[in-house]
């Protein structure tokens, strides 16, 4: 096939794509004109059910949370089988990793870049983890905040290199904690048919009170554990890619 053939065909196929896009949102409404009915339900029940004042969380950690528990598997899936690919290509090599960082000279990095990235990691730690523990009662949750406290290690790595990195978050550790976040997820689920209930029912105390922090029962801890795997499965991932582009590849 030429190279003109397949320009053609992928466009072709790019504007078959953007035609059923584009039909896709004909007949949507108007930004402010919610259609209902399950959104307006949920709203005026949601709180009085889990105590969540964040209806966002207490849908995804409880009203549909086996489907919210999928989700984070495909996530889990997808950071193990890149690790398991990238991992299988780097044991072909004879030296490890670290000693071809050794003798690997790259450009340092700008005191420029070092200084932002040491100033706003501790900064964006605190936000992320606030988005981790008060998902339930605020804007946020465990994925939300799972991304921004895997930030901060990215720019623990523009501050002090890959080696630093390594150091701080060594893979090992980072699967054994993305693991355990997503296995805690499930648990939670099977826990509540000991006690009678459903799967993933929120069977924990509510709290006394909408708006508190120790309110929603269950839909805290899941959020809790989410926040974890979402952080570890970002600190894998991006270990992984700065090991096979850094350290193996020579330029």
């Amino acid at each position: 096939m030429t190279p003109g053939v397949r320009r053609g065909v992928f466009l072709a196929g790019m504007a078959a794509v953007l035609a059923f896009f584009l039909w896709g949102l004909v007949g949507l409404p108007g930004f402010g004109h919610y259609p209902g009915p399950y959104g307006d339900v949920l709203n005026a029940i949601g709180i009085r059910q889990t105590h969540a004042t964040d209806i966002v969380s207490a849908v995804n950690f409880d009203y549909r949370a086996m489907d919210t528990l999928g989700e984070e598997f495909i996530l889990f899936a997808a950071a193990t089988g890149m690790g398991v690919v990238l991992r299988h290509l780097r044991e072909e090599r004879e030296r490890s990793a670290v000693d071809e960082a050794r003798d690997r000279t790259d450009p340092g990095t700008s005191e420029a870049v070092r200084v932002a990235a040491i100033t706003f990691t501790g900064p964006t730690v605190v936000v992320g983890w606030y988005i981790v523990s008060h998902g339930q009662v605020s804007p946020g949750g465990g994925f939300q905040g799972g991304v921004i406290l895997a930030t901060a290690f990215a720019m623990i790595y523009l501050a002090g290199e890959f080696l630093a990195l390594k150091r701080i978050s060594p893979v090992p550790l980072a699967d054994a904690v993305e693991a355990v976040g997503a296995a805690s997820f499930a648990i939670i689920g099977i826990s509540a048919l000991g006690v009678g209930a459903a799967f993933l029912a929120n069977v924990l105390p509510l709290g006394h009170m909408p708006g508190e922090v120790d309110s929603a029962g269950t839909i805290a801890l899941i959020s809790f554990f989410v926040g974890i795997e979402v952080t570890a499965a970002f600190v894998v991932v991006a270990s992984e890619f700065l090991e096979q582009t850094l350290i193996v590849r020579r330029h």
